[in-house]
């Protein structure tokens, strides 16, 4: 025990880290450090989470996601600058959590995480999954392989279309409302995964979705409040659909990130258990 006490006492003095020690306690930050979280889709939702994963301490993260950085991302993706447009996304912020943490180990993994690839990408060392995926079919299938072999996770709706981040919450992916991504997966998980069709029954699965009216575009310019307004022909996809503000994206990305700390800092794990070695500060070496 005196081993893991150390560890304990040195994470808390560990300056690039205190001030989260000082507000989860010793012992929450040397969770934190053990943790592995896995981050899937790197984009306006995901790339914030990661960054707050980075910020919060965790000790590995593994970001998944095959596309690379483009100039339309740059009004919500915390990596797209003129710099980074055309490199991969998960490389570009795998840089960038290890320009922030030099010691949290990073997997910069690209390629999309599907039925196909889930057991290699999703192991059982991952503590928390954050979903931050924006195709139906690849959430639908990650949701239920974290369920069915009890991986924390989190999943997030649809964060195009809107634009006040105070209208942001969690709820069970069942009892989510004005998200159309949320019920389209809910659909999928029912057809093809066996998940109840009672609206009442819960799915144990948090999910960041915002309560907001969708704001559509129309093919004059201007916006809409109802989609039968839209017109024909109109596509809502990533490349001419859905606006997005990144007050927005970034909100679901931290929102999620919150819920993934708390349950880090609360597991049952104890940090003696699975610690990485905390960094001595200049006054102890």
């Amino acid at each position: 025990m005196r081993a893991g006490f150390e560890v304990l006492i040195m994470s808390a003095e560990d300056p690039r880290f205190a001030g989260i020690a000082r507000l989860y306690g010793i012992e929450g930050l040397a969770r934190l450090r053990a943790a592995h979280v896995a981050v899937v889709g790197i984009g306006g939702v995901g790339s914030w989470a990661a960054e707050a994963m980075a910020r919060s301490g965790v000790g590995e993260i593994s970001l998944f996601d095959m596309d690379d950085v483009c100039v339309s991302n740059s009004n919500r993706q915390l990596h797209a600058l003129d710099s980074t447009v055309g490199r991969p996304k998960v490389e570009v912020m795998a840089e960038r959590i290890r320009a922030i943490n030099p010691d949290c180990i990073v997997h910069a993994v690209s390629d999309f995480v599907t039925r196909d690839t889930m057991a290699e990408c999703i192991t059982p060392d991952m503590d928390f999954v954050i979903d931050c995926i924006d195709s139906v079919n690849a959430k639908a299938a990650l949701i239920s392989w974290c369920k069915r072999r009890k991986i924390q996770m989190i999943t997030t709706g649809g964060a195009g279309g809107q634009i006040d981040p105070t209208l942001i919450q969690i709820a069970d992916l069942n009892r989510t409302f004005n998200d159309p991504l949320a019920s389209k997966v809910r659909s999928t998980l029912r057809r093809d995964y066996g998940f109840s069709r009672t609206p009442n029954r819960h799915y144990s699965v948090p999910c960041v979705f915002s309560s907001e009216q969708l704001r559509y575009p129309k093919p004059d310019g201007s916006i809409c409040l109802e989609k039968k307004f839209v017109g024909e022909g109109v596509k809502l996809d990533c490349a001419g659909g859905f606006g997005a503000v990144m007050m927005v994206t970034a909100t679901f990305g931290m929102v999620a990130a919150t819920r993934a700390v708390d349950k880090l800092v609360a597991g049952a794990r104890r940090p003696s258990e699975r610690v990485k070695p905390a960094v001595a500060t200049p006054d102890q070496a």
